[in-house]
């Protein structure tokens, strides 16, 4: 179905390929999953598959690509429509109308379908998706998982023969991407179609793939082969294999279900383990945030009700919760970027609202869902200029803290040519220059590769020991589990829970991190079970 011989393709202004000498094959009803590290050509990789590169981004291919026969270098993106389905990272950004229903039918009708099954296509999908309460709403107006949803749903109401999907569920709590991923397998096993997705979010998607194709970057050939093959030797790795490795299991486990078989032993050695009682955070009466009664609306909707809560310097504190619980509306009331129609929120005692210029900067600040609210310059080393200027900082900081999170990035580089992870990092770099008391961050790891994880985490934890506050909105329950000091869960914008981070994630297999799924025995409540592979790790180290 889709073929690369020996593909080359070399940007402007570059001399290394972003893919070098790339052969590959993806047959028919396949679902094939591509990884690689952040800027490694995965995008540039699947904007091949519908002539968008070179066509529409420009750019030198070499070799040749087929997709169902045809030849993307002399087939433009409106001449493979009808074979290939395109859905980008920014869904936002494609949307053309101004409801969800006009935005399923648009490409259909760009195509010429007949009305009558316009109307039908269109109701299987909001059925499938489970869209059908949004089909009157501006998709400009969605929370960002159900932008994704709708993306979604507007390529496969085409009928394509092919889907490419970059990111999918980046955006979409555990259970909306368990839809999403069981709805594309459905779409696989039972109608045939080959579905090409990159996806960092590997612990979501892995079970679900027939074939990989591994990135490396730097040039290097891309690797194709089975999940088994790939992960065998990637760095690029979920929880579940990285538990699978410090195990020593054979064959590896790519799936809870399949670890859990080979778990018994590992769980033996760790009932053995001493027991050590969690340090914990020292008892503070300081409180850096403090929230009364808080309530944001938007027209007649209410997007957080009656909220109530405080934290403390030194606390990672993430908020959880399904897509439209009004987790956003919350962290834009914290940083002051919403305004409320009832209560208080006071930063450090303060308002933010009232906070102005190297006031506001060093006291909070926050990194929207989209990382390009915060851009606005030509190239990245005119935005880390203007941080630095705006912090009161010196020259250089923000430069040295996004060399932190993303050290491929190129100080020439305009943001908007940036991947989604490597913008997210630059946003991060630009909030972070001016050390705010306390920090606001909404989906901080999207697009974020495993590596660029570890390094935010980490830098998050350095910043907790230094007094600073973390508030962040999350639905990667694996971030949470190694970098969260406690867990506050929304629904319907009030707060349902709250409370230590082993005690909420592991009230539901929803919230549930991969490695104490695999090492739960009699359920998931039990107490003691380690969260991560690196707290499997010190346990076993410890005896």
């Amino acid at each position: 179905m889709i073929n690369f011989d020996n593909v080359s393709i070399t940007y402007a202004d570059t001399t290394t390929p972003v893919l070098h000498r790339t052969n590959l094959t993806v047959p028919e009803g396949d679902l094939c999953l591509v990884i690689g590290a952040t800027g490694s050509g995965k995008s540039t990789l699947l904007k091949a598959i519908n002539g968008l590169v070179p066509h529409f981004t420009g750019g030198t291919l070499q070799g040749r690509i087929t997709v169902n026969g045809r030849d993307t270098a002399t087939h433009r993106p409106r001449d493979l429509a009808d074979v290939v389905g395109y859905v980008a990272q920014d869904p936002l950004s494609g949307f053309v109308t101004d409801s969800v229903e006009e935005e399923l039918a648009y490409t259909m009708e760009s195509l010429g379908v007949p009305p009558s099954v316009m109307r039908q296509r269109v109701e299987e999908v909001l059925d499938l998706l489970a869209l059908s309460h949004l089909r009157n709403r501006a998709p400009r107006t969605l929370s960002g998982g159900e932008r994704q949803r709708v993306a979604i749903g507007s390529v496969l109401t085409a009928h394509p023969r092919v889907i490419v999907l970059d990111e999918p569920t980046s955006a979409l709590d555990p259970g909306a991407a368990e839809e999403v991923l069981a709805a594309l397998q459905r779409l696989v096993h039972d109608l045939g179609l080959t579905i090409v997705l990159a996806e960092h979010r590997l612990e979501r998607v892995l079970e679900f793939a027939d074939s990989m194709i591994y990135l490396p970057g730097s040039g290097s050939p891309a690797r194709i082969g089975s999940p088994e093959e790939i992960m065998d030797s990637s760095p690029i790795a979920p929880a579940v294999v990285r538990l699978a490795r410090l195990a020593g299991w054979s064959p590896l486990p790519l799936s809870v279900r399949d670890a859990r078989r080979h778990a018994q032993s590992l769980r033996e050695e760790i009932a053995l383990a001493p027991s050590s009682a969690a340090a914990g955070l020292p008892l503070q009466q300081e409180r850096s945030i403090d929230v009364v009664d808080a309530e944001v609306r938007y027209g007649g909707t209410t997007a957080i009700a009656h909220v109530n809560l405080s934290a403390s310097p030194s606390e990672v504190l993430a908020i959880m919760g399904r897509n439209g619980a009004g987790k956003s509306s919350l962290l834009g009331a914290l940083a002051g970027a919403r305004r409320l129609s009832q209560g208080s929120v006071r930063i450090d005692g303060v308002p933010p609202q009232s906070l102005r210029g190297q006031q506001l900067v060093r006291s909070v600040g926050m990194v929207p869902q989209e990382p390009m609210d915060l851009l606005t310059y030509t190239s990245v080393e005119r935005e880390c200029a203007q941080a630095d200027n705006d912090a009161g900082v010196t020259h250089g900081h923000t430069a040295q803290l996004l060399a932190l999170f993303a050290p491929e990035v190129s100080a020439h580089d305009h943001p908007r040519d940036l991947s989604e992870g490597q913008r997210l990092a630059l946003a991060l770099a630009i909030v972070l220059a001016g050390k705010p008391r306390v920090i606001v961050l909404d989906e901080p790891t999207r697009g974020l590769d495993y590596a660029m994880k570890t390094r935010l985490a980490s830098h998050l934890r350095v910043l907790a020991t230094a007094g600073h506050t973390v508030v962040l909105a999350t639905h990667d329950v694996e971030l949470v589990a190694d970098v969260a000091t406690r867990v506050v869960v929304l629904a319907e914008g009030l707060v349902v829970a709250d409370g230590g981070v082993a005690e909420i994630v592991l009230a539901s297999p929803i919230f549930a991190p991969q490695v104490a799924k695999v090492l739960a025995h009699g359920g998931l409540a039990e107490k003691g079970i380690p969260l991560t592979p690196e707290s499997v790790a010190d346990i076993l180290v410890a005896r």
